[in-house]
């Protein structure tokens, strides 16, 4: 079924243009062809109801909601009005970037204005109404204030609300940014990059972006709809971009003469090549930029690889741009446990506490247990653990951390199934709360299925790094 039943009303119309293009009448003399749209589809009353939204995915879409044409909207993602997180994420996310200031990176933080705020005029009246859109702009800004007071460099995107542009900034049907919507943005963000210290010393290189072709987008929201109300509805077509050093020669050094980049982008699948996100800031900012996301990374996937990597730990970037929308929590806990560790490279060439190499079997395996060689001092506060696997395609860490006085942690780590996997999992012990001055007794890691084949590991307990920590009770007095 199409997008919409096109009716024709005036054949004639068309034949007398038709004739006057020909040259048989004078193009005054016509009349212009008169056609009427009715809406292909419209949402079922499931579509409607949350509890039919039943998975984890499908819950990313509560509950969708019929705009203009073929738009969709998420009534909790794209026409939230709040935008903000716990005390515990705001303490955590000034951690983080006191962490990367003292290794001498500068973080962007690129926070995506949502679909509602941008495209409010697709919505019907009712809903448009229904829609606050003036507390949901004011606290989207006071957002970027809060990132910004805790000092990451933050582009203001909010002139990219309310658009009224002839290209699309969001697919109709989709939660990606269309290319030029990843154009728009990248050329605020390109002004706030030139203001970071040390822009001025990053190699300059000129970049041009031309249209490379047509994309089909089959939208995410469009497919939800389609699962709940067996909708169909049409593809949408868009043109897709490539960005080139700007008169250079195809010699295949793919960062010319500066060597490697001293720009990296990490994010979400809005920053993969479909879009051409970071083709448009190399071309914006005038400088090579290192893309390391990849689709289905989410909030932390990209960053937890590349921090990861000798890419990172060999040659830190001047400036990490971090792109991500609302959608995502920044109060989970497990996140930044594993990117403080990693940004130290975990356990590698630091003296270990405890250590074991093992070959788990199905089911529970004790790995790591304190006082074999008599009790040592394993504060969660000041410690760390980095568990590799011989296996690097291993996405899932399931373990339990058991204390001294009884207590225990059950943690479960997933990498994206789209990530590079080395095996590697580094993370802090847990710190907040009462936690940091619990007693670490024993790690117990979870085996492979049964009949599966066992899965080599070492583990070890070190010393983390003191970074800058933010006071528990003082990071969020201004936030």
């Amino acid at each position: 079924m199409h997008a919409h039943l096109i009716k024709l009303l005036s054949l004639s119309g068309l034949t007398a243009a038709l004739i006057a293009i020909s040259g048989g009448a004078r193009a005054d003399d016509t009349t212009a062809p008169t056609f009427t749209a009715e809406p292909c589809c419209n949402l079922c009353p499931e579509a409607h109801d949350a509890k039919n939204y039943v998975t984890r995915y499908q819950q990313n879409f509560t509950t969708l909601v019929q705009a203009q044409g073929d738009w969709l909207f998420r009534t909790q993602e794209d026409l939230r009005t709040e935008f903000d997180t716990t005390p515990e994420g705001y303490r955590r996310m000034k951690e983080l970037h006191d962490a990367f200031k003292s290794k001498g990176v500068e973080l962007v933080v690129v926070y995506q204005p949502t679909r509602g705020l941008v495209d409010r005029n697709k919505l019907f009246p009712a809903e448009r109404d229904k829609f606050d859109y003036e507390k949901a702009l004011t606290n989207y800004k006071a957002m970027l204030g809060r990132f910004s007071k805790m000092g990451y460099w933050v582009p203001d995107l909010s002139p990219l609300t309310n658009e009224q542009q002839a290209h699309d900034f969001y697919f109709r049907g989709d939660q990606h940014w269309t290319p030029y919507g990843a154009q728009r943005t990248a050329k605020i963000v390109a002004e706030t990059v030139k203001k970071v210290p040390g822009y001025a010393g990053i190699p300059k290189r000129e970049f041009e972006s031309h249209v490379s072709g047509r994309m089909g987008k089959t939208g995410t929201l469009h497919n939800m709809a389609a699962q709940l109300c067996g909708n169909t509805y049409a593809v949408q077509y868009m043109d897709q971009f490539t960005t080139e050093p700007k008169g250079e020669a195809a010699d295949g050094d793919l960062f010319g003469d500066s060597g490697n980049p001293e720009i990296t982008l990490v994010g979400t699948s809005h920053s993969g090549k479909n879009y051409n996100f970071a083709g448009f800031l190399q071309e914006y900012i005038g400088a090579d930029v290192l893309n390391v996301a990849f689709p289905g990374g989410g909030l932390e996937g990209s960053m937890l690889q590349y921090l990861g990597s000798e890419d990172f730990q060999k040659r830190p970037p001047k400036v990490l741009i971090w792109e991500f929308s609302p959608l995502y929590r920044l109060d989970q806990e497990t996140i930044y446990r594993q990117m403080m560790s990693l940004l130290d490279n975990g356990c590698e060439g630091k003296p270990a506490i405890m250590s074991a190499s093992t070959t788990l079997k199905p089911g529970t395996n004790e790995v790591l247990v304190n006082g074999k060689n008599g009790i040592k001092d394993i504060r969660n506060g000041s410690n760390q653990i980095d568990i590799r696997y011989a296996d690097p395609s291993v996405k899932v860490l399931q373990a339990k951390l058991w204390y001294m006085n009884g207590r225990h942690e059950d943690l479960k780590i997933e990498k994206p199934e789209t990530s590079d996997t080395d095996g590697r999992f580094s993370f802090e012990l847990r710190e907040d709360k009462d936690w940091a001055d619990q007693q670490l007794l024993a790690l117990e890691v979870q085996g492979p299925e049964a009949g599966a084949a066992p899965q080599k590991i070492e583990a070890k307990v070190c010393k983390r790094n003191v970074f800058p920590r933010t006071a528990q009770n003082t990071a969020q007095a201004g936030l």
